[in-house]
């Protein structure tokens, strides 16, 4: 059986930090059922620090939330024509946090040491992976707003890279799961970024893209997400489908 619960919560501080990679290396380390998606003929890694605000269930009051910052290593797939994201790893602070996030959403979490300070102008992040039996990974990078916000005009790389409200995991039983996300638009700038040291890419079983990252910096904004819930295919009789979705569950 699996257990999920909707979700309410604050994103602070985010950087997007993206590289374009070859859609193959890509397609090697996703499940069979997902796809690629690429955008200007490239597929992406994106690595993105940021912070968790008033973390909880939704419709709990956001003073019993907490504040956790997250690092993670994400791609953008399509499941049957419907586009997502879908992460390689997710690195937080919080033991509970991890377990939680890996029991109800078959999220691949990992503890780690991280530090996060807005200085008024930039952020400092830090994060050391201590999951016990898992490769090590590092981060450390100062990040900032270096220009005028704007809003990711649709069809933009922009767009592409932040805009995206599914992500894509899989159950226990190696069916394809999704949660959706609701959020307002996102609101960027053109970001200043000094990244010291990164080995998310090798402790993930890539080699580092060698290129310098298309960045982001967002202040963030507030999501609500629903619950994780098992793929319908859409090939075969609906009813049986949908028979055979609520037994998994």
């Amino acid at each position: 059986m699996e257990i999920s619960i909707p979700l309410a919560f604050g994103w602070r501080h985010l950087l997007f930090a993206n590289w374009p990679v070859d859609p193959d290396r890509l397609d090697a380390h996703l499940p069979e059922a997902l796809a690629v998606q690429t955008h200007e003929g490239a597929g992406w890694l994106s690595v993105i620090p940021f912070v968790n605000v008033d973390t909880r269930p939704r419709g709990l009051p956001d003073w019993l939330g907490i504040d956790l910052p997250e690092l993670n290593l994400r791609t953008y797939v399509t499941h049957e024509g419907e586009p997502g994201v879908y992460f390689f790893s997710l690195d937080a602070p919080s033991v509970a946090a991890v377990l939680g996030a890996r029991l109800s959403h078959r999220l691949p979490y990992y503890y780690a040491r991280m530090d996060c300070r807005w200085t008024g102008e930039e952020v400092a992040f830090s994060s050391r992976r201590l999951h016990p039996g898992d490769r090590p990974a590092r981060f450390e990078a100062s990040y900032g707003p270096a220009g005028e916000p704007f809003t990711p005009e649709p069809g933009s790389r922009a767009e592409f890279l932040t805009e995206r409200r599914r992500l894509y995991t899989q159950g226990t039983d190696g069916a394809v799961r999704h949660t959706d996300v609701d959020h307002a638009p996102w609101t960027l700038h053109p970001a200043t970024t000094s990244v010291a040291r990164n080995t998310l890419f090798e402790a993930n079983g890539f080699e580092h893209p060698g290129t310098d990252p298309v960045c982001y910096y967002s202040p963030g904004l507030d999501v609500t997400t629903t619950r994780s819930e098992r793929r319908v295919p859409k090939k075969g009789p609906q009813w049986l489908a949908a028979i055979r979705d609520r037994l998994a569950d």
